[in-house]
């Protein structure tokens, strides 16, 4: 399996990490990561498609919210919470805590 591609942190735009964090699905991948620490695609996909999964997965990793690493055939995903927090200082804390 190829690598996947992550922007640099100070790449990573405000705009397109709140466009990622827009989508329901999306924020609630961000905050199991943020529960979990690192999770596989499987279980967190919640029984949708993994096409649609897929493009939830690269949109949280263009946007500079997620790294997934390849293990083998599978795909593990974190958070990039201390990269965040030292680019967008108490950005995520507000995110993981809003209701």
């Amino acid at each position: 399996m190829r690598p996947f591609k992550h922007p640099e942190i100070d790449a990573v735009s405000l705009e397109h990490l709140l466009h990622a964090l827009s989508d329901p699905v999306r924020m609630d991948i961000v905050r199991r990561l943020a529960d979990e620490g690192e999770a596989s695609c499987n279980a967190l996909d919640g029984g949708r498609p993994k096409s649609s999964m897929s493009h939830h997965f690269r949109v949280l990793r263009e946007a500079g919210l997620v790294w997934t690493r390849n293990d083998g055939t599978v795909h593990m995903n974190s958070l990039r919470r201390k990269e965040l927090d030292k680019r967008f200082p108490g950005l995520m804390k507000a995110v993981l805590t809003a209701k």
